[in-house]
């Protein structure tokens, strides 16, 4: 692979990972602990809360695994191992790449 689409993608994973900062930011908000005042929130208005404060969780949680594989990308970046299938050892070609540039497989290992 070129330095140039090297580069190209590196940035695309810094913006992404840049994203998912703010992200996280503007989601701490839904996470925070729900009332349990029934002065001031009613029982369906506080099961709503709960399961949109489990919904902003599991947002969370996905983020954070999409922030460890981009993390994984970068480094296998600096260790000169990016784009190449980690099963069969071939190059991933680049639409493949700039698709997810967290894949590490192949589409021929992927399909079996």
């Amino acid at each position: 692979m070129e330095t140039e689409q090297l580069e190209i993608l590196r940035t695309r994973i810094q913006e992404q990972l840049a994203e998912l900062e703010l992200d996280d930011a503007l989601g701490l908000d839904a996470q925070k602990t729900v009332s349990l005042d029934q002065q001031s929130v009613g029982r369906l208005s506080r099961m709503d809360a709960m399961q949109q404060q489990a919904m902003a969780k599991a947002t969370q949680a996905r983020r954070g695994q999409m922030r460890q594989r981009l993390v994984a990308a970068l480094a296998r970046m600096d260790d000169d191992e990016f784009g190449y299938c980690s099963e069969c050892g071939e190059d991933i070609p680049l639409k493949r790449l700039e698709l997810d540039p967290t894949v590490l497989i192949c589409v021929s290992c992927a399909t079996g």
